[in-house]
């Protein structure tokens, strides 16, 4: 999977003197998002997650963050160091790149109503290329301009609630890519996370401990 993931989270605008929420689009990305909860993000202060990877059943990696959503501050801590830093900051760490990427994993149904300038295609009755499951392939193509790797695409099979069965990972909208399974899906207060991914050969890839949300 890519080591750095695309735009920057945008935040929904709010409109009339009441604050009113602007009305999401009836569109398949946003019922994905819905499905796992996002009509409820507004009650979310803060999340918090380590996220393990795996290689030849050899743990390479953990990280660790919390998203401070109000405040827009992130905290890091990896193997050697720790530490906090501003969203809004001029100067961004280099890890912000993972945060990045990580939090496509454990958030990108929510990515899907957040981000701007992609394009999507919709292929109904497609198979799910590692369990051979009925599934709606949703393709998500990221535009050229902005973020850390634009020009990448997923496609994202799902099952009929519109959350997400597998993903295809396609680096620069190549024609083909790295499949991951999305798994062990759990409530966090008002939100979904699907807490496992696994390859082809069914061995866990990528998972999520230690899961807060406040």
């Amino acid at each position: 999977m890519k080591k750095l993931l695309l735009l920057p989270v945008l935040l929904l605008t709010l409109v009339f003197a009441c604050q009113q929420k602007e009305p999401l689009p009836d569109t398949l990305p946003i019922q994905v998002a819905k499905a796992y909860g996002f009509e409820n993000w507004d009650q979310i202060k803060s999340i918090g997650y380590t996220w393990n990877v795996q290689r030849d059943s050899v743990n390479v990696a953990s990280r660790t963050w919390k998203w401070n959503i109000q405040d827009s501050t992130v905290y890091y801590a990896g193997a050697d160091t720790s530490f906090t830093y501003s969203l809004v900051s001029d100067s961004l760490p280099k890890q912000d790149g993972a945060f990045i990427n990580d939090k496509y994993w454990a958030l990108m149904p929510f990515q899907l109503a957040w981000d701007r300038g992609y394009t999507y295609e919709v292929l109904e009755n497609a198979t799910t290329p590692i369990q051979n499951l009925p599934s709606t392939k949703l393709s998500i193509l990221y535009g050229t301009v902005g973020g850390y790797t634009p020009g990448d695409a997923y496609d994202l099979y799902l099952n009929k609630e519109h959350q997400i069965l597998e993903w295809t990972f396609r680096k620069g909208n190549a024609a083909e890519g790295r499949t991951w399974t999305w798994e062990n899906a759990e409530a966090f207060g008002p939100i979904q996370l699907s807490l496992e991914h696994k390859d082809v050969a069914g061995k866990r890839f990528i998972w999520l401990t230690d899961v807060t949300v406040e």
